[in-house]
């Protein structure tokens, strides 16, 4: 290996044996003791002395061949300083990602240059370490060399290798990364298999309960023993289309432990049922409410939670207001509490003719679509679409569909009103704690607020959930979690469903 200098060309290897007790001398001198004693606490291997000892010939050659003033600059190495120079114009480059160029001293370059030989973090246990060292002189290929040593009593310290201009560009350039990742063991994990809807519907006891309107049927699921929840379904749906999907959810299969569940079907919306004769006369919304007590009567319930959506909720509102003292605590989704403006009547009007007429006919199939997801659900969840598309053309039965459908466009105001504070209560509302939920794309926001604005306020939480119009389908988890603290906040036992709600991560990731 030669480097050259004007017209000199020296030998770096001869040099360097030649020369060693002259390099030996110049760190022993009191400007380089700290140097000296980084080199003494930390074994260096031959391959690390060699470059840093090439370093600093090839300092002191340059300088001795263009008579530099005291102050030197080191040629520009990536492991020394700063930035790239233009071989052309002389400018900077890459200014935004390396450190700016500056003039170096001897003292610096020899601190870099050994720094990144043995590890900067070392530096502080190295020089008030162990001084237990031994200078060895050993001889390498015939060569006489100077070797150091450091004899450790407890522990022998591995010399890191110095790092190339290539990784420590991608340092710069990337961040910091630890040099070695730690294995990760999971545990806890449980994995359990999902339920099909099909399953959950099957899974449920089926009764028909005789009313003064005909029969009803009610679908139970769970221990009788336990509190009541009552559901209430929306129009062209069922309990199986409308909760079987929500009580699949983890979180709520943990009900099932501490409630039972009673799915209440309006007359005629069951899968498969019969249709109704011409002079069948369907009951009206306050005669569906009361149809309920026959319910509450038939399974000996004498309180209930309940839990309506769309037409369900206006249904549990009206048996609320008329019987305070059998509910204990409502949770609503899309509730309206006014009777039908103008275009509500229209389309409806359009659709039940045409459900008696035709059957489902493409007009009626859009205009439930928008009643339950609201405008463009095809570019949120497309397989959830075409699921209840093919539902509403399949299982729905059309003439009993537009008699429920009559019977909701034909609704009553319900008359209550939130009563000032401090003046006497001049009209009714409800007087149980309410849970008002919708979707921030349903086209229900407005009958919800409306709704919230006629409830007393330190008994009513309204919730407007994003990225979603059928709240129990498109967002589960943020509407079983709400349902979980709003009964938790009223005094229900919801232990085992607070153990899964931490727990169940990972089962509801496979949900």
């Amino acid at each position: 290996m030669a480097s050259s200098y004007g017209h000199r060309k020296i030998n770096i290897s001869k040099f360097l044996v030649t020369q060693h007790v002259n390099i030996k001398k110049w760190c022993r001198s009191s400007r380089y003791s700290e140097s000296f004693q980084i080199l003494k606490k930390k074994e260096l291997k031959l391959s690390c002395l060699r470059s840093v000892l090439q370093v600093i010939v090839h300092f002191k050659l340059k300088r001795k061949c263009l008579n530099l003033t005291k102050d030197i600059k080191m040629p520009q190495s990536e492991n020394m300083s700063g930035g790239y120079v233009s071989l052309n114009e002389g400018s900077n480059v890459y200014n935004s990602t390396t450190q700016p160029k500056r003039t170096n001293t001897v003292l610096e370059s020899v601190k870099k240059a050994i720094g990144h030989a043995i590890g900067a973090q070392d530096s502080n246990y190295l020089i008030n370490g162990n001084d237990n060292a031994k200078i060895v002189a050993s001889k390498l290929n015939g060569r006489e060399l100077k070797e150091i040593k450091t004899i450790s009593k407890n522990t022998s310290i591995r010399m890191p290798s110095a790092p190339t201009p290539h990784s420590a560009e991608s340092a710069r350039l990337l961040g910091t990364m630890p040099a070695e990742l730690d294995d990760i063991e999971l545990r806890s994990v449980q994995l359990q298999q999902s339920h099909s809807r099909d399953s959950i519907s099957n899974a449920c006891d089926l009764r028909r309960v005789p009313t003064d309107k005909g029969d009803i049927m009610v679908a139970i699921q769970g221990n009788i023993s336990k509190p009541a929840i009552l559901t209430l379904h929306d129009l062209g749906l069922n309990y199986a289309s409308t909760f079987t999907g929500f009580f699949n959810f983890p979180t709520m299969r943990a009900l099932l432990e501490n409630f039972c569940v009673y799915h209440v079907t309006a007359p005629g919306q069951e899968e498969g049922a019969p249709t109704f004769p011409e002079d069948y006369v369907y009951p009206t919304m306050d005669e569906l409410a009361t149809q309920l007590l026959f319910v509450m009567s038939h399974f000996g319930l004498k309180s209930i939670i309940g839990f309506g959506i769309g037409a369900g909720a206006n249904i549990l509102v009206r048996f609320a207001l008329a019987h305070p003292d059998k509910v204990g605590a409502l949770c609503l989704v899309n509730c309206s509490s006014t009777q039908a403006g103008w275009i509500e009547w229209g389309y409806q009007s359009l659709n039940t003719r045409n459900l008696r007429s035709k059957g489902m006919t493409q007009g009626v199939l859009d205009y439930l679509m928008w009643h339950h997801f609201g405008r463009s659900p095809e570019e949120r969840n497309l397989d959830l679409v075409q699921m209840y598309k093919s539902y509403f053309e399949r299982s729905i039965n059309p003439i009993n569909l537009a008699l429920f459908i009559d019977s909701y466009v034909k609704r009553t105001d319900m008359n209550i009103a939130r009563t000032p504070s401090g003046s006497p209560q001049a009209a009714a509302t409800l007087k149980m704690p309410v849970l008002n939920i919708t979707g921030s794309l349903s086209p229900h926001i407005d009958d919800t607020v409306t709704f919230n604005g006629r409830l007393e306020p330190t008994k009513t939480s309204w919730m407007k959930i994003s990225d979603c119009g059928l709240v129990l389908e498109e967002q589960p988890g943020k509407l079983a979690e709400a349902f979980r603290l709003f009964l938790q906040g009223e005094g229900y036992a919801v232990g085992a469903l607070n153990k899964l709600s931490r727990a169940g991560t990972v089962e509801m990731l496979n949900y």
